[in-house]
């Protein structure tokens, strides 16, 4: 059973302001490196011994995201039932299938060309939109991910509020509209 005074004790906890310096200096190396390994998956290419394929990467890279998203919304059902350790645990589970999700999604694409949207119609217009959005709020978020995760765990609630309020809705974004954009895409993806 769960203390009904598991809020209470997580809110006593006093920030550790220090540590939360190191880290947010650490978010923005981390934050800056991914960037640029975006950057270099977009222009170099990797390729695979024969007979190897990565093929199977695109779908996994779709429930990754989706697993994220059920794991963001328990997250919020069990902050806003008081049920802090959970929301914790479940922002960690996020946290591990976002790097995950990096890690893969880079290897993938370095390896692999880029697959192009075929359809056409209002279909086209659909998925331009979701992707652009997809990719903006993925690469705004990342940092603030970060932050927002760091004052959390720093015990610095008042930030950890007032971030989370805009990057937690912008995050479950990224994490549903990554497999609608796989989905659509899929048709279009070789062999």
């Amino acid at each position: 059973m769960f203390p009904t005074n598991e809020r209470a004790e997580w809110l006593a906890r006093p920030p550790q302001n220090q540590l939360a310096r190191k880290l947010r200096i650490a978010a923005w190396i981390l934050s800056s490196l991914v960037l640029l390994l975006v950057v270099v998956m977009q222009r170099v290419r990797i390729p695979l011994p024969e007979g190897w394929s990565l093929a199977f990467l695109p779908p996994f890279h779709a429930a990754v995201n989706a697993a994220a998203a059920v794991v963001l919304v328990l997250a919020l059902v069990f902050v806003k039932s008081g049920r802090i350790l959970l929301h914790r645990r479940m922002m960690m589970v996020a946290m591990g299938l976002s790097v995950l999700f990096l890690l893969s999604y880079v290897g993938y694409h370095i390896t692999h060309d880029p697959t192009r949207f075929g359809g056409e119609g209002w279909q086209r217009g659909v998925y331009f939109f979701l992707l652009i959005t997809h990719i903006v709020f993925a690469a705004i978020s990342l940092p603030f991910i970060l932050f927002t995760f760091i004052s959390g765990w720093t015990s610095q609630f008042a930030a950890h509020r007032r971030l989370a309020r805009w990057v937690y809705p912008m995050w479950l974004y990224v994490a549903i509209t990554g497999p609608i954009c796989y989905w659509m895409l899929r048709p279009y993806y070789a062999g």
